[in-house]
């Protein structure tokens, strides 16, 4: 398999990830979208949108007559291949295959690019399904044949949940998308430097933008869980508040940090502090308190540690006179 650009994946973290896209599943349609149904990009990039929640889809892309492949195996998993679908591919990307290819059939199809999901309708089997993005775990440009007889292709890998949590739950599908060079429509996409397009470059730019503006909302975590140290049982962290953490269930406290002997409280810090703020320690605080600290520094002896410090017992020309108010 050649591709000629770099895939762009999603990211998993095992069970967060499986958690996450069970509530993510692709919804089967049986009637095409219409054009009413969304947003033009031109529109939608000439003005100021109302409101950033709610609101008709942004159309990235849409196109009608391509030919989508997968192979045998995978039948009776996506609506438009059901399971005694038995159609073989078609010229001329037919001959690119041989004996030892895998056994694929094809289906023609109507793509949709909007900025939510991303919708296949096949008018033949009058069905069809709407993907969110973080269900595409591999959108890339493959090159169908070699030499002179090549064709270019969009491969896509869909991981669909029967909706479990287990491994054998999900289900990868491989899609291979071959859009007509007549498309009815094709739309300029955000991040498109290619002077002279392509239909399938067009497409997996699309894809690329849409899936940019659905990311994974995981994504990342897996990578930041090596640079932080992971207490099990220990203090739950609240989402972007940088040290606070959540109470218990019954509304105390969190649980302690590890090592920490517990939290100082109105009720227990006469235990910690006397009347004039000195520590005095407290039962079950474990661990004692490094060299020089309770100590009390007068103004004069700080100056005389900041002329000596470090061992250098002269003074320099460069500090500053002490100027009394």
């Amino acid at each position: 398999m050649q591709r000629s650009a770099t895939p762009v994946s999603v990211p998993r973290n095992t069970k967060q990830y499986k958690a996450q896209i069970s509530k993510m599943l692709p919804s089967i349609i049986r009637s095409s979208p219409s054009l009413g149904d969304f947003k033009t990009l031109s529109e939608h990039l000439e003005q100021t949108p109302e409101t950033f929640y709610g609101g008709k889809p942004v159309l990235y892309y849409h196109a009608t007559g391509a030919k989508a492949w997968i192979p045998r195996s995978q039948l009776g998993h996506l609506p438009f291949f059901p399971a005694d679908f038995s159609s073989a591919p078609t010229a001329p990307e037919s001959s690119t295959l041989d004996e030892s290819s895998e056994e694929t059939v094809e289906q023609k199809v109507d793509i949709f690019v909007d900025s939510r999901n991303l919708t296949i309708f096949c008018s033949a089997a009058e069905s069809g399904l709407s993907v969110p993005y973080p269900l595409v775990s591999i959108h890339a440009i493959k090159t169908l044949g070699s030499g002179e007889n090549k064709f270019p292709s969009l491969y896509l890998q869909l991981e669909l949940s029967d909706g479990g949590a287990t491994d054998d739950d999900f289900e990868t599908i491989d899609l291979t998308i071959i859009p007509s060079t007549n498309a009815t429509m094709a739309l300029t996409v955000i991040g498109n430097t290619d002077q002279s397009p392509t239909e399938v470059s067009r497409l997996f730019s699309a894809i690329t933008d849409c899936s940019n503006l659905n990311p994974d909302s995981d994504d990342g975590s897996s990578d930041d869980d090596g640079d932080r140290i992971i207490f099990e049982d220990g203090p739950e962290v609240v989402e972007g508040c940088s040290g606070v953490y959540m109470g218990a269930g019954n509304g105390d406290l969190p649980p302690p940090m590890p090592g920490s002997g517990g939290w100082i409280t109105s009720e227990n810090v006469s235990e910690f502090f006397d009347e004039d703020g000195n520590w005095i320690g407290g039962e079950g605080v474990s661990g004692e308190l490094g060299d020089g600290a309770g100590v009390i520094h007068s103004r004069d002896d700080d100056e005389e540690m900041a002329n000596g410090a470090n061992g250098h017992d002269e003074a320099t020309d460069t500090k500053r006179p002490r100027t009394d108010l």
